[in-house]
C-alpha cells in the first residue's frame, strides 16, 4: 500500500499539470504575446519529450532498481515544477515543461511494471482500477482547478499548487518504495535508441505541427512524418534481428495484447481528441469563461474516476467482453449525440453527454489494457508497458492534430458556401460546423474499436506476483 501511494500521488500531480495547463493557454497568449501555435508548443514539447523517453523506460527498468528511477523520476518533476512556477518568459517556461515531461515518462512505466510484478492477477484489475481513479480524475480536476486559480491569482500557481504534493511523494517513496525488478543491466544499443527517438519523436513532432498552423500540406510536416515512420520501420527490423531488443516487439506475438493495444489507442485519440475539441467550443462557441467550462467537465471527470476502481473489480469477476462492448457502444452513441452540437445545446445536455462518454471510456480503457497485458509472460512486462504507454502519447498527438485540423477544414469549407465569409455572423456557425464534424471522426473511430471489440477474449494467467525485493 505505501509503494501504491506514493507512485498513485506522483502519478496524480504529473497528470494534472499535463492538462491544467491547456485550460491556462489563452491566459498564457495575452501575458506572454504569443500567438495560439507557439502555445501549443507548451502541449506538443510535453508530448514530444514522452515520445522520445517512454520507448527507452522498458531499457531503464532493467538497468536501475526501482527505488532509483522512482526518485530520478520525481526529482525531475520537482525540478521542472519549480523551474515553471519561477518562469519568467515562454523559453524558460518551454524548458521547464520538458524537464517535468522527463519525470513523468520514467514514473508512467515504473507505476504499471511495478503493480503488474507486486500485485497478483487475480488483483490486478481492481489495482489497475485505482491507476486509472489517478490517470482519469487528474486531467478532469486540473482545467477546473486551473481555471480557479486563474481567475483569482496567476497561471504560476498552477505549478506551486503541485510542488508540495511532489515533495510528499518524494519524502514517502524515500521511506517506504521497495525494489521490485531485478537489475540485469542489458547492453545498450545506440542505434535502436537514436532509431527509436527519430521514430516516435518524428511522428508526434509530424502530426502536432500539423494540427498548430502548419497544415498537412507543408514540408516539415511531411518531412517529419516519413522521417518518423523510415526511422520505426528501420527500429523495428533492428529489434527483430537482435539476441537482447531495446523493446522486444516478440510481446506483439500475443494476439490479446495486440487487441489491448489497438484499443488503448483508439481510446486515446477519442478522449484527448474531445478533451481538446470541447473545452476549446464551450469557451469559443458558447461564450463561457474557463472556469465555467472547467466546472462543466468536472462531473464526467469524476464519474469517469470513480467508475475505474469499479470497472477493476468487475474486469477480475467477469472479464473484458462484458464491459468493452457496451462501452464503444456507449462512446459512438455519445459521439453521435455530440456530432449536433450547436449554440442552442445547454449546459444539462452537454454535461450528460460528457459524462456518458467518461462512463464509456472506464469500461473500455483498462479492462481492454489489462487483459491485454496478462497475457504477455512476466520477462516481457517492461517491453509491454513500453510498447502501451508509448502508443498512448503517439495516439494522443494524433488524436489531437487530426480533430483539430478536421474542426478548421469543416470551418473553411462552411466559409466557402456563404456569400460574405468575412461577416461576423457566420464565424460562428462555422467553428460550430468544424467542432461537429470533428466529433464524427470520433465516432468513426470508437466504431472501428467496437468492430475489433468482438475480438477480445479473456486472458488465464498461470504466473504468480512477485514478492518486493529489499
Amino acid at each position: 500500500m505505501p509503494i501504491l501511494i506514493s507512485l498513485l500521488l506522483s502519478g496524480f500531480i504529473g497528470m494534472f499539470s499535463e492538462t491544467a495547463l491547456n485550460v491556462a493557454l489563452s491566459d498564457l497568449m495575452n501575458v506572454l504575446q504569443i500567438t495560439p501555435s507557439t502555445a501549443q508548443w507548451l502541449t506538443t514539447a510535453y508530448l514530444l519529450t514522452l515520445g522520445i523517453l517512454v520507448p527507452i523506460s522498458g531499457l531503464l527498468l532493467q538497468w536501475f532498481t526501482t527505488r532509483q528511477l522512482f526518485v530520478a523520476a520525481l526529482i525531475f518533476s520537482i525540478l521542472g515544477t519549480f523551474l515553471a512556477a519561477i518562469s519568467p518568459n515562454f523559453e524558460f517556461l518551454l524548458t521547464a515543461r520538458v524537464v517535468q515531461a522527463m519525470g513523468t515518462s520514467l514514473l508512467l512505466p515504473l507505476m504499471f511494471n511495478t503493480i503488474l510484478v507486486i500485485i497478483p492477477a487475480e488483483k490486478r484489475g481492481a489495482a489497475m482500477g485505482m491507476i486509472g481513479l489517478v490517470i482519469m480524475v487528474a486531467p478532469a480536476i486540473g482545467p477546473t482547478i486551473a481555471g480557479l486559480l486563474i481567475e483569482s491569482l496567476s497561471w504560476h500557481w498552477i505549478f506551486w499548487l503541485s510542488l508540495p504534493f511532489l515533495v510528499i511523494a518524494l519524502l514517502f517513496g524515500i521511506v517506504y518504495m521497495q525494489n521490485v525488478t531485478e537489475v540485469t543491466k542489458p547492453k545498450i544499443d545506440v542505434l535502436s535508441i537514436i532509431l527509436s527517438s527519430l521514430g516516435f519523436g518524428g511522428i508526434v513532432f509530424g502530426f502536432s505541427s500539423a494540427g498548430e498552423a502548419e497544415g498537412w500540406g507543408s514540408p516539415k510536416v511531411i518531412f517529419s512524418i516519413i522521417v518518423g515512420v523510415v526511422a520505426l520501420l528501420l527500429f523495428v527490423i533492428r529489434q527483430n534481428t537482435m539476441k537482447k531488443p531495446m523493446i522486444n516487439l516478440r510481446a506483439f506475438k500475443y494476439p490479446m495484447f495486440v487487441v489491448g493495444v489497438a484499443m488503448v489507442f483508439i481510446c486515446m485519440m477519442v478522449i484527448l481528441s474531445s478533451m481538446l475539441i470541447l473545452p476549446m467550443y464551450l469557451q469559443q462557441g458558447q461564450g463561457y469563461t474557463a472556469f465555467k467550462a472547467g466546472l462543466l467537465l468536472l462531473p464526467g471527470g469524476l464519474i469517469n474516476g470513480l467508475m475505474s476502481p469499479i470497472m477493476g473489480r468487475l474486469f477480475d469477476k467477469y472479464g473484458p467482453k462484458w464491459l468493452v462492448i457496451p462501452g464503444l457502444v456507449i462512446v459512438a452513441v455519445t459521439l453521435w449525440f455530440f456530432s449536433s452540437i450547436n449554440a442552442a445545446s445547454t449546459v444539462a445536455f452537454i454535461i450528460v453527454l460528457h459524462s456518458a462518454l467518461m462512463i464509456g471510456v472506464s469500461m473500455i480503457f483498462m479492462p481492454a489494457q489489462t487483459n491485454g497485458i496478462n497475457q504477455l509472460p512476466m520477462e516481457l512486462y517492461p517491453d509491454g508497458t513500453a510498447i502501451m504507454n508509448t502508443l498512448q502519447q503517439v495516439a494522443g498527438a494524433i488524436g489531437t492534430a487530426l480533430a483539430v485540423s478536421i474542426m478548421t477544414a469543416g470551418s473553411k469549407n462552411y466559409l466557402k458556401g456563404v456569400d460574405n465569409p468575412a461577416d461576423p455572423a457566420n464565424l460562428l456557425p462555422a467553428f460550430t460546423q468544424g467542432v461537429q464534424n470533428a466529433f464524427i471522426f470520433g465516432l468513426i473511430m470508437s466504431v472501428v474499436g467496437l468492430i475489433l471489440a468482438f475480438f477480445i477474449r479473456r486472458v488465464i494467467v498461470q504466473h504468480k506476483a512477485q514478492a518486493p525485493m529489499h
